[in-house]
């Protein structure tokens, strides 16, 4: 619901730094909750996409490759502009797995050891475009692996199926 009442302007319509209102190549960036926005060493964004059917990586085909662009070169071009953080220093990745299930992009400084950018999570967005643009169905084809925390839900549930 968090993420809805950013869309629909009921939440944190001032905390927008960047939007593009298309309902399907559209997206709001937004300061993440990590971040308390007074320093650029640990600058923190995500860019949370319109279209709501989208729910994670696994979802993205070649169709969302024209809202992929648009997170990319927009993002950067608004993290750019407000910050004077050039595109050279962030990177740019989903989860997967995701914390939520509706599709969106980190933004972090390049500097940050942000939770979660490491490479058993973190998929760079230049990566998932190529792959997408290679293959329509790549992701709903390839094997991902992810850690998961001992704590997870998800690790319950896998070694309740012995799939661990």
């Amino acid at each position: 619901q968090w993420v809805y009442n950013i869309l629909e302007k009921k939440a944190e319509a001032d905390r927008i730094i960047y939007e593009n209102p298309d309902p399907c190549n559209g997206f709001v960036l937004v300061p993440d909750l990590k971040w308390n926005q007074n320093q650029l060493d640990d600058l923190y964004l995500i860019a949370l996409i319109h279209c709501r059917e989208v729910k994670s990586l696994r979802d993205l085909t070649a169709e969302h490759l024209p809202l992929l662009r648009n997170i990319l070169e927009e993002g950067k071009e608004a993290v750019a502009k407000r910050f004077g953080v050039p595109g050279s220093q962030l990177r740019i990745y989903l989860h997967y797995q995701p914390s939520y299930y509706h599709l969106h992009v980190h933004f972090t400084a390049l500097s940050y050891d942000a939770p979660g950018s490491s490479v058993e999570r973190a998929h760079l967005l230049t990566d998932v475009i190529d792959n997408l643009a290679l293959d329509s169905t790549y992701y709903q084809k390839r094997a991902l692996t992810f850690a998961l925390r001992a704590d997870e839900l998800l690790l319950k549930k896998f070694q309740e199926a012995g799939r661990v």
